[in-house]
């Protein structure tokens, strides 16, 4: 999802829209000139900064305002000169008015910013207009790519959420083209350039094929082993059999291992 520029997202509007529902699958970008949020500024001032809260700013800021209700908490006024303070403080806050609410919706907009937005979390990232075609191209071939690749490691990774196929990714990246070089991690294009080479099937260097070799080699150990310690009375079966599907090589090696293992 992206809010393109001198665009708002509002209210139900966000709810339609917002990445919690899928956080795998949806993503929100904004443009530097967008704005979003659950209600306008001017609504949000009426809400929570009403005329009495304005009233209590001017009174601090202001230094007539200030002044006027000084005297005003005077014990030695007559009434009459407490109506005509009062009178004076009611203009003086009548003219001051608009200014106070007009920065207080400036004020209310400032949350609603892409800067404020992406500090919430609410927003991956804060995009410009004229690069936003290019940016949204290598970023999707980029999240389709890594999709069809975490649907080989997934049959195999078991009870593994989604941020830790991620980091797998990285750390595969990582190893396979050098700590210098990490920091490519974050550019969509250079990925999707590393991605296209680790689907290819007849890539000679294919680090991410090498490891879910591993990881399907140590999930078929896994079921083995749980197997066996769930039913140990076929424990012994289960070597015989084994061995009877082995090169005499093989059998070899494990008479050694055994032999080992009694010393």
């Amino acid at each position: 999802m992206y809010i393109p520029p001198y665009v708002e997202l509002r209210g139900g509007a966000w709810v339609v829209v917002d990445p919690t529902i899928n956080p795998t699958h949806m993503e929100m970008y904004a443009d530097e000139l967008s704005r979003g949020g659950v209600l306008e500024p001017e609504g949000t001032v009426e809400i929570k900064f009403r005329r009495k809260d304005l009233e209590k700013t001017m009174q601090r800021l202001d230094k007539t305002c200030n002044q006027i209700v000084e005297k005003l908490t005077s014990p030695q006024l007559n009434p009459d000169e407490k109506a005509e303070l009062q009178k004076r403080l009611a203009a003086r806050q009548e003219k001051l008015l608009p200014m106070y609410h007009q920065v207080a919706i400036q004020f209310a907009d400032l949350h609603d910013t892409p800067g404020r937005m992406e500090e919430m979390g609410v927003i991956t990232d804060i995009l410009k207009w004229h690069s936003s075609r290019e940016f949204f191209y290598w970023h999707l071939k980029r999240r389709l790519l890594e999709r069809q690749l975490k649907g080989k490691m997934k049959p195999v990774t078991l009870n593994v959420g989604e941020g830790e196929l991620n980091s797998m990714l990285h750390r595969w990246f990582v190893e396979d083209r050098g700590t210098v070089n990490a920091y490519m991690w974050e550019g969509d294009k250079a990925m999707v350039q590393w991605l296209t080479e680790q689907i290819r099937e007849d890539s000679m260097d294919n680090a991410v094929s090498d490891n879910i070799r591993c990881l399907q080699r140590e999930h078929v150990l896994q079921q083995v082993r749980s197997l066996i310690q769930d039913n140990p009375e076929v424990a012994m079966d289960s070597i015989v059999h084994i061995t009877q599907h082995m090169t005499p090589s093989q059998r070899s090696e494990v008479t050694r291992i055994l032999a080992n293992m009694d010393t």
